[in-house]
C-alpha cells in the first residue's frame, strides 16, 4: 500500500517510482525511508520484541506509537493510530529494535505522552476515506490561498494535510512577520467544515515538504534523507575556498545549502598542515603576501607587494615552510621564482613549437568577405571625393598641389576702361551685382578699333 500514498505520481495517479503498486515490502518510493539493517537478526532467548513502531505520514512527518494490542506489524503496513482527536492513518516505516535508536536520535522517551497508541490495521473503509482525504488536499490548499489573499494576510500556505478520518486539516504556512489569522480560521472552518490547525514552518521545512531538484541535478537532500537541519554559515564556504556568491551558495529554500557542511570537516583537517596565511615571505627582491590557496594541490600562491595581484607565484607547502624557517634565521632568498612549482603540463606546453603566421601567407578567411556589385556605380560621390581618393592613391611626390588661386587670378588681366566717370562708377559697384558684372565683362571683351582709337564725340 506504499505506492498509493506516494507523492511522486503521474498525471493519471500511478506512481513514478518502482511501480509495484503496493507489492514492495520496504516502501522504497517514499520520502525519508529508513533501511532496517536489523530486520534479519534474531533476538536472544527470553527477549521480547520492542513494542513501539515508527509511523510515517504525509511527506516527512513521523511519530512513534505503542503497539499495546500486540499486532504483527511489518514495514509497509497501513495502520490506524490515535489522532488528536480522532483516528489517523499512516504507514509503518520502522519496527523492532531499530526504533530504539530512532527514539534516541529524536530524543523521545518511551514513557512520554508523545507516544500514542496504535489502534488496528487499517481496513478498507479506513483506506478509502484516507485516500479521499489525500485527493482533496490540493484543492483545499488553492482555495485557502485565495481566502488568505482576500483577507490581505502576508503569509504563504505551502501545504495542507488532512487527518485520516478527514476530521481535521493542518495548514502549513510561512511568514516573515507575525500574522493574525483568527478571521482566516473562521473562514476556513465555514468553507471546509473541518477542524482547522495552523502550523508555521521555516523556509527549509517548506522546501522539504514541497520537494524539488537541486543544482547538482538530484532530488533535494531534505526531501529524501536529511531529517535534521544544522546551522550553515559562510565560514564553511571560506574554508572550502568558495566565492561568497549568494546565488550559488543558496538552495531552493533561499538559505545556505546544507551540503556545505558535508566536506567541512575534511577541509578543516587539511588546513591544519598549511602555514598561517598572515605570515609574509621576505626575499631580497621584496616582501610577498598570500594570494590564494589550493588545498587539493597543496599549493599556496604569493604576490610581491606593489604588483597588485599580477604574476602570482605558486609554491608547495613544504617550500613555504622552508622559506619561513629561513626568514626566522635572517636568511633571505634572492627571488621566489627560484622555488616556483611548474607542473608537467606546463613544461609540455612550453616545449610545443609555436607556429607564427608569415606575411606572405594568404589569409584563411579571404573568401569570406562579400564582394560588391562591380557594375553598380557608387552613389553620393562628387568630384571632390574622387579627387581626394585619387590623391591618396598617388605617391607623395605625385600628389596634386592645392590650387589657392581665386577667381580673379584665374581670369586674364583686364585693362582699365577709358570712359571717365562711367568706368569708375562701374568699378565701385559691388561684385555681388550680376548685371553690373556682366556689363563690365562685355565691355572688356570688345576689341579696340585699329583705325580710330579715340572715342567718338
Amino acid at each position: 500500500m506504499g505506492c498509493s500514498s506516494c507523492s511522486v505520481k503521474n498525471a493519471d495517479g500511478t506512481p513514478k517510482g518502482c511501480k509495484n503498486n503496493g507489492a514492495c515490502g520496504n516502501c522504497g518510493c517514499n520520502k525519508l525511508t529508513v533501511y532496517d539493517w536489523l530486520a534479519n537478526m534474531e533476538l536472544p532467548m527470553g527477549h521480547k520484541p520492542f513494542d513501539i513502531v515508527e509511523v510515517r505520514f504525509k511527506n516527512s512527518r513521523k511519530q512513534f506509537f505503542k503497539n499495546t494490542t500486540n499486532l504483527q506489524l511489518q514495514v509497509g503496513d497501513v495502520i490506524a493510530v490515535e489522532g488528536s482527536p480522532g483516528v489517523d492513518v499512516g504507514i509503518v516505516s520502522v519496527s523492532g529494535e531499530l526504533v530504539k535508536l530512532q527514539m534516541q536520535k529524536h530524543d523521545v522517551r518511551p514513557e512520554s505522552d508523545e507516544v500514542k497508541k496504535a489502534l488496528r490495521k487499517a481496513n478498507q473503509k479506513d483506506v478509502s476515506l484516507w485516500q479521499e482525504a489525500r485527493m482533496a488536499e490540493e484543492g483545499t490548499m488553492l482555495r485557502a490561498r485565495e481566502i488568505a489573499s482576500e483577507l490581505g494576510l502576508r503569509m504563504k500556505i505551502s501545504d495542507v494535510e488532512y487527518q485520516g478520518d478527514k476530521a481535521k486539516a493542518t495548514f502549513y504556512y510561512t511568514a516573515d512577520d507575525r500574522v493574525d489569522f483568527r478571521e482566516l480560521i473562521k473562514r476556513l472552518a465555514d468553507e471546509f467544515k473541518v477542524r482547522i490547525e495552523m502550523r508555521q514552518i521555516g523556509a527549509r521545512q517548506e522546501a522539504s515538504r514541497v520537494g524539488g531538484i537541486g543544482s547538482c541535478g538530484r532530488e533535494l537532500c531534505c526531501t529524501t534523507w536529511l531529517t535534521d537541519f544544522r546551522t550553515v554559515t559562510t565560514g564553511a564556504a571560506r574554508y572550502q575556498q568558495l566565492s561568497l556568491n549568494p546565488q550559488k551558495l543558496a538552495g531552493q529554500c533561499g538559505k545556505l545549502k546544507c551540503c556545505l557542511n558535508y566536506e567541512l570537516d575534511m577541509y578543516m583537517e587539511a588546513v591544519k598542515d598549511f602555514p598561517d596565511t598572515d605570515v609574509k615571505l621576505r626575499t631580497k627582491r621584496g616582501i610577498a603576501s598570500h594570494f590564494k590557496t589550493d588545498i587539493f594541490k597543496k599549493m599556496i600562491w604569493y604576490v610581491y607587494d606593489g604588483e597588485h595581484g599580477i604574476n602570482p607565484i605558486g609554491l608547495k607547502v613544504d617550500q613555504v615552510k622552508d622559506i619561513i624557517e629561513k626568514n626566522k634565521q635572517n636568511i633571505f632568498p634572492e627571488d621566489l621564482k627560484e622555488f616556483e612549482y611548474v607542473s608537467p603540463q606546463q613544461k609540455a606546453a612550453a616545449l610545443e613549437p609555436v607556429y607564427a603566421k608569415l606575411d606572405n601567407q594568404d589569409s584563411v578567411t579571404r573568401f569570406d568577405k562579400k564582394k560588391g556589385d562591380r557594375n553598380k556605380r557608387p552613389q553620393n560621390r562628387n568630384r571632390n571625393d574622387r579627387a581626394e581618393r585619387t590623391d591618396q592613391q598617388r605617391k607623395p611626390d605625385q600628389q596634386r598641389k592645392p590650387d589657392n588661386r581665386n577667381a580673379q587670378q584665374r581670369r586674364p588681366q583686364q585693362k582699365p576702361a577709358e570712359g571717365g566717370d562711367a568706368a569708375a562708377n562701374n568699378q565701385n559697384k559691388p561684385a555681388g551685382d550680376k548685371r553690373n558684372n556682366q556689363n563690365n565683362r562685355n565691355r572688356n571683351n570688345r576689341r579696340p578699333n585699329p583705325g580710330n582709337n579715340e572715342p567718338k564725340s
